[in-house]
């Protein structure tokens, strides 16, 4: 049993990514950079892909007059979290990943984690705000392999935004989970309340080293093992 109460037993866990399975600092300090240094020539040499085209026309009607290049280093500035941005930045990143230059490496608890929870019947699903592509992409070139088939479900900025409880009620309808029965793992506490709201079960990954700040109103843990002995689930050897 996943649970000590079959009543209120686990059953699914929905994983945000940057700053809870994979540390702040390989988005910041390695994938972003490399999707700046990679859009000029991205825009140039991709102007006929679709996607790309797709991206370009969004970002003409979110931003009229402005070139694109020059609105999309404004939003990677602001680190927004915009629709053509990330699909652009994932367009990039496939490259990096193609090519073996990029490679990402997760904390050392989460693999474990995500194994035994896999292994014992649990339903596993990611929502960032990175495009499902790009998550596929995080967790099929890791350092220890493709671990995509550990996951159910990549949900992203399509399902809408992760402060608002709406996308949480949405990807609970599309993954067919019930929201008292599924937990998400979050480090954002603003992200934790909108699920809450949707009545997910809830618990921040307040990480060490990327120093994050701890609220006081959802359970806190400092790696997936601390979270899976909160809340009854089967922990890694």
């Amino acid at each position: 049993m996943l649970g000590t109460d079959a009543a209120d037993a686990i059953e699914a866990v929905l994983l945000d990514i940057e700053g809870t399975t994979i540390p702040v600092s390989f988005v910041h300090q390695v994938l972003f950079p490399y999707a700046r240094a990679a859009m000029p020539g991205l825009l140039a040499e991709r102007a006929a892909d679709p996607a790309v085209r797709a991206a370009l026309a969004e970002i003409a009607g979110l931003a009229p007059g402005v070139a694109p290049l020059a609105q999309l280093n404004a939003w990677m500035d602001r680190d927004e979290k915009i629709g053509p941005l990330k699909a652009l930045q994932g367009l990039a990143w496939a490259e990096g990943y193609r090519t073996g230059v990029l490679r990402a490496a997760l904390y050392p608890d989460v693999l474990p984690a995500l194994r035994c929870w896999h292994a014992a019947g649990l339903r596993l699903a990611v929502y960032s705000s990175g495009s499902e592509a790009a998550q596929r992409l995080i967790y099929g070139h890791t350092t220890e392999g493709d671990v995509t088939g550990l996951f159910d479900g990549f949900y992203d900025l399509s399902m809408g935004g992760k402060r608002d409880a709406a996308s949480y009620r949405a990807i609970l309808a599309r993954a067919g989970w019930a929201p008292g029965r599924t937990l998400f793992l979050s480090d954002i506490v603003a992200e934790l309340d909108a699920a809450a709201e949707a009545g997910l079960r809830t618990c921040q990954l307040v990480r060490p080293e990327d120093g994050t700040v701890a609220g006081a109103v959802h359970a806190r843990a400092a790696t997936l093992d601390e979270a899976a002995r909160q809340f009854g689930l089967r922990r890694a050897a």
